[in-house]
Parts: structure tokens; sequence; C-alpha cells
């Protein structure tokens, strides 16, 4: 299932009003702001990692700003590898690699881009970069491609062990993309409703509705 999905759209959202917080430098040097019962989790899920490995957060948060460039650069390049593609389909293709800005977990602070490292700081391989596209890395982007190697496919398993078990789940086109609290999020664990909308890290605290928590 992808994020240009109708069914991912048409989830509630019903806001409980976490705020954005900034994770701790153990989970890297980017520093990412998140939404506090993410970064909740994100805590249980590096306490359930094995010895001497560790989560490192490249990505949070995102304007929509940002989400529209990324967007707007990624149809290009589909663009290019598929000429002639129809609207609908270009969108779906692109929506692979970059949610539509109306659904997108990264807006909502609902969503991070990682990796597993070692305590040195230095990265583990999971079969491709974080952020390779399905064009650059031939698919094997995907959580499950059978195109990876030993021993990044028993990375990756440890990967969703770990944030499984601590409530996240995860975009299967993207191994390192995993969210929570957002509209995929509530489509894929049967959730009512999401409970992170779009938020503006310089606007005003996301506003929750009376009875509503996380």
């Amino acid at each position: 299932m992808l994020l240009s999905d109708p069914r991912v759209a048409a989830v509630p959202v019903v806001e409980c009003g976490d705020p954005l917080v900034v994770l701790g430098p153990e989970f890297g040097a980017a520093r990412a702001r998140v939404r506090a019962g993410l970064a909740d989790r994100l805590a249980v899920a590096q306490a359930l990692l094995p010895a001497g490995i560790v989560l490192r957060v490249q990505e949070g948060h995102r304007t929509v700003a940002d989400q529209r460039a990324i967007i707007a650069r990624y149809t290009a390049e589909v663009a290019r590898a598929y000429p002639g593609c129809p609207a609908d389909e270009q969108r779906r293709l692109v929506s692979r690699f970059v949610s539509p800005v109306d659904v997108a977990p990264h807006v909502a602070g609902a969503a991070v881009d990682l990796t597993l490292a070692r305590h040195d700081g230095s990265d583990l391989d999971l079969g491709t970069a974080i952020d390779a596209t399905p064009e650059a890395s031939g698919g094997r982007c995907a959580t499950a491609s059978p195109d990876v190697d030993a021993g990044a496919r028993a990375l990756r398993d440890v990967l969703c062990r770990a944030l499984g078990g601590a409530g996240l789940v995860n975009y299967p086109t993207e191994w390192w993309h995993w969210s929570y609290g957002d509209r995929y999020w509530a489509l894929v664990t049967g959730a009512p409703a999401a409970w992170y909308g779009a938020v503006d890290v310089n606007g005003p605290a996301p506003v929750a509705l009376a009875g509503v928590g996380r």
C-alpha cells in the first residue's frame, strides 16, 4: 500500500497535541525534531537493539516547503525514467519514494529516516544508502528486497524487530522510513484515526482536542 492510496487520505486526524521535541545525541548528530510520542518509542526501540548497535536518525520533521521540493525533484526523475507515463501513474510512482504533502508523515513530525550504526557512530551496511531511489537502487531500497546480501538482510531484520516492537510501522518501499501516529500508521495498525497532523516547527503548538491522548 502506497501513500498515494486514497485510503490513506481518508483516515481522519484527531490531533493529540504532542509537541515537537529534539532527539538527543544518542540518536546521532542530526538532532532531528519529532513528536514526543515518537521520541518515546524510539527510545524503546533503541533498548531493544543488540549490544553494540544503535539507531542513527538522519531526518525527522520536514517543512511543507521541503516536502514540496523533494516531490518536485523526484517527479522530474520519474518523468525522465518513464517518458510518456500518464499523470495518475506518475503520481503513484512518485509516492513510492516521497509522500503527497497532505498525508506526509514527515510534515506531521511522525516519521524518521534512520539506519543502524556502531557505538563509534559508523553506519552499518543495510544494502543501500538512506534515500536511495527505486531507480538508483534497482529496487533494493524496498525493505523486503531479495536483492541484498545476507548481512544487509539480517540487519534489516534487526531494525524491523526493534522498531516494530516499539509500535512503529515501516513504509515498505523504503527500509529506512518508519512512522508512528500518522495516517499511514493508523491505516496499517487499524487505529480509528491518526494522532498527528501537519505541524510547523516555527508555528504554534498543535491543538489537542478534549479527551484525546496517545
